[in-house]
C-alpha cells in the first residue's frame, strides 16, 4: 500500500489555503476517539455500571430528532459494551420496552459479530432482534441503519436491501449513517464499482440541505476509490470536487471539537492522497488534539502515532523542512 508521505512529495495547491498549520497542540497532548461533552458522561456512567446518563442522552436524541449523533453515540455506547456489557444488560433488563437500550443492543449484535469467519450466519441468528429494535423505533431512522449493516454482512440480496432502504429514508431522508450503509452495501456487492459509488454519494449529497453531514458522503466514497483502484479510476476532478465538499461542511463546524473530528481526519487522509498539503493543513488546524481511529489504522497498528507522523509530514510539506521519517504498518480497514 502506499504511504501517505508519497502524495506529500508533490504539492498541489488548491482552493486558495495556504496559511501554515501553526500553533497545534503538543503531541503529547492528542487524544484518540476522544468522546464529545455530550458522549462522555454516559461513557463514564457505564464504566461505574449505571446507564441513567446513557439512556438520558440517547432519549434526548430521539426527542430532538438528532439522528447522525444518536447513530454515533449509539455506536460508541455500543463498542463500550462489548467488553463491559453489565450496565446495558441491566438496562434492559430494568426496561425491556426502551427503544434507547433496544438500539444499543442491535448495533452491539451486530458489531460483536462483524469480524467472524462465520459472520454471515452470526448476523443470521441476530436479525430477528435487529429487525424489532427497527420496527419498534417508530420515526428514528437509525435503528434501520443497523438493519442495513445487518443485511450486507448477511449478504442479503438487493430485493431484501431495498426494503429496509426504503424504510431508513423515509424516516429520515438525509440521515448520514443510512446513506453510509447504503455506499458499503454497493461496494461490497460490485467490487470495482467505484463511478457507480461516487455517483450515488454525489447525488445524495445534492440533494441534502446546506450543512447536512450527508454533504461529506462524496468524501468517503473518494476515500474508498483512491485506496482500492487509485485516483484515475473516476476522475481527479470529481475526488477534488469531494474533498473540497468536505471542506466547505468543515467550515461551517466548531473548530477543535470532537464531533467533527471524524470528518476531518477522513478529510485529512484524502487531501493528503490527492496532493493538497496546504489544505490539509487548514484541517489540522480545525481538527486540533482529536484524532480517530479511521482512517489511520488502515496504515498503522498505532492509529494515533500515525496522525501524528502525518501531521509532521504535512507540516513539512507546508514549510518545507524534512519530516522525522516515523514509520507505519498496513492495518485493518472499517467496516
Amino acid at each position: 500500500m502506499a504511504r501517505l508521505s508519497v502524495f506529500l512529495r508533490t504539492v498541489r495547491l488548491r482552493g486558495g489555503s495556504t496559511r501554515p498549520a501553526a500553533g497545534l497542540p503538543a503531541d503529547d497532548e492528542a487524544l484518540l476517539d476522544a468522546p464529545d461533552d455530550r458522549l462522555a458522561p454516559a461513557l463514564v456512567g457505564a464504566a461505574q455500571g449505571t446507564h441513567r446518563a446513557a439512556a438520558e442522552l440517547l432519549a434526548a436524541t430521539r426527542r430532538d430528532a438528532e439522528w447522525d449523533r444518536r447513530d454515533r453515540y449509539a455506536t460508541r455506547l455500543a463498542a463500550f459494551a462489548r467488553s463491559r456489557p453489565d450496565w446495558l444488560d441491566a438496562w434492559r433488563a430494568a426496561d425491556p420496552g426502551d427503544p434507547d437500550a433496544a438500539l444499543v443492543g442491535a448495533r452491539l449484535a451486530v458489531d460483536r459479530h462483524w469480524e467472524s469467519p462465520a459472520r454471515a450466519e452470526l448476523l443470521d441468528q441476530a436479525e430477528p432482534a435487529v429487525m424489532a429494535a427497527a420496527r419498534d423505533g417508530g420515526p428514528d431512522p437509525v435503528p434501520w441503519r443497523v438493519a442495513l449493516d445487518c443485511a450486507r454482512g448477511r449478504r442479503a440480496g438487493h430485493a431484501e436491501f431495498a426494503h429496509l432502504w426504503a424504510e431508513a429514508v423515509r424516516r429520515a431522508p438525509h440521515h448520514y449513517g443510512c446513506h453510509l450503509a447504503a455506499l458499503q452495501y454497493l461496494a461490497a456487492a460490485s467490487p470495482g464499482a467505484h463511478r457507480e459509488c461516487l455517483d450515488f454519494a454525489e447525488t445524495a449529497a445534492q440533494d441534502a440541505p446546506e450543512g447536512a453531514l450527508v454533504r461529506a458522503l462524496p468524501l468517503r466514497a473518494a476515500y474508498r476509490c483512491l485506496t482500492e483502484a487509485g485516483p484515475d479510476a473516476v476522475g481527479r476532478d470529481r475526488l477534488h470536487a469531494a474533498a473540497d465538499l468536505a471542506i466547505a461542511l468543515s467550515a461551517g463546524l466548531p473548530p477543535a471539537d470532537p464531533w467533527p473530528a471524524p470528518l476531518r481526519n477522513l478529510l485529512l487522509y484524502v487531501l493528503v492522497r490527492l496532493g493538497r498539503p496546504a489544505d490539509a493543513a487548514e484541517q489540522l488546524r480545525l481538527t486540533g488534539p482529536y484524532a480517530t481511529s479511521f482512517p489511520w489504522e488502515r496504515e498503522a497498528e498505532d492509529p494515533l502515532g500515525r496522525f501524528l507522523q502525518v501531521r509532521d509530514e504535512i507540516r513539512s510539506a507546508v514549510s518545507g523542512r524534512p519530516g522525522n521519517g516515523r514509520g507505519a504498518h498496513a492495518g485493518p480497514d472499517d467496516h
